[in-house]
C-alpha cells in the first residue's frame, strides 16, 4: 500500500501562485509514476502531469505547459506541483496519485493510489 497525503491548497487572486505538495508513504519504492489530476465542480476529473520516478521524466497536459511544473524530492518521497498566473478556470480540486506500473501517465486508470486531493480556488 502506498498512502498520500496532499497539502498547500487554498484561496489565491488570479495571476497568483500555489504550490501543492504530495507526500507519499508505505511501499514508496514500488511506485513507478506520480500524477496531479484535478475535478472542478461538475466536470470529470482530468490529467495536470506527471512524473517518473526515480527518472524524473515529466509530462503535461498540453493546456497548462509553461504555467504549472511538476517536481519531486526522492529523498522526502515527495512530489510538488508548482502552479503560476492562476486563472479561475484552474479553481478544482487537485489529487495526487501514484502509479505501481509502467503507465499512460494522462489516463486515470493507469493510477493504483488516491489522495483525498486539495482544493484550489482562484478568485477573479
Amino acid at each position: 500500500q502506498v498512502q498520500l497525503v496532499e497539502s498547500g491548497g487554498g484561496l489565491v487572486q488570479a495571476g497568483g501562485s500555489l504550490r501543492l505538495s504530495c507526500a507519499a508513504s508505505g511501499r514508496t519504492f514500488s511506485v513507478y509514476a506520480m500524477g496531479w489530476f484535478r475535478q472542478a465542480p461538475g466536470k470529470e476529473r482530468e490529467f495536470v502531469a506527471a512524473i517518473s520516478w526515480p527518472g524524473g521524466n515529466t509530462y503535461y497536459a498540453d493546456s497548462l505547459k509553461g504555467r504549472f511544473t511538476i517536481s519531486r524530492d526522492n529523498a522526502k518521497n515527495t512530489v510538488y506541483l508548482q502552479m503560476n498566473s492562476l486563472k479561475p478556470e484552474d479553481t478544482a480540486v487537485y489529487y495526487c496519485a501514484a502509479a505501481i506500473r509502467g503507465t499512460t501517465y494522462y489516463l486515470l486508470g493507469s493510477y493504483d493510489y488516491w489522495g483525498q486531493g486539495t482544493q484550489v480556488t482562484v478568485s477573479s
